[in-house]
């Protein structure tokens, strides 16, 4: 009889130990949800050996896609287009593609926040006087 008073003594303890260390107030981390896709679109005008810079800041971690949708009138002409990082004073080139002309696409991966800038600039093959209108769309978390 002792030998079952024990038995039901231990599992009453036990019992009452995992009871103990039980809490109720379950905390469930609260996941960090990625940041959703944004679409920016910078427009400007290039001239003879001229540039322009377009700033951007990424929300967090993801893939980040530039496209040079249109330069110059018919999308032919030849420039240099590029991704870097921000440095405060200047665009610190990453990615470049340094004959790209209209429809041109530079992809990279951000790995958190940051502010990046996307560049376009004459190479050489516009003429005195020349400028071409461009625009740039870029998605990016």
């Amino acid at each position: 009889m002792l030998r079952v008073f024990n038995g039901r003594l231990f599992v009453i303890v036990l019992l009452a130990c995992l009871a103990a260390a039980c809490d109720d107030d379950v905390t469930t981390p609260t996941p960090i949800a990625p940041a959703l896709p944004k679409t920016e679109t910078f427009t400007g005008v290039v001239t003879q050996n001229g540039a322009a810079s377009h700033n951007f800041d990424v929300g967090g971690g993801g893939n980040v896609t530039a496209r040079l949708t249109t330069i110059g009138s018919d999308n032919t002409l030849v420039v240099s287009f590029a991704l870097g990082t921000w440095t405060g004073t200047g665009c610190n080139i990453v990615l470049a593609n340094d004959a790209a002309t209209g429809g041109a696409v530079l992809s990279g991966t951000m790995t958190g926040l940051g502010t990046l800038c996307a560049r376009v600039s004459d190479v050489g093959n516009m003429g005195t006087g020349q400028e071409a209108a461009y625009t740039i769309e870029v998605v990016h978390p």
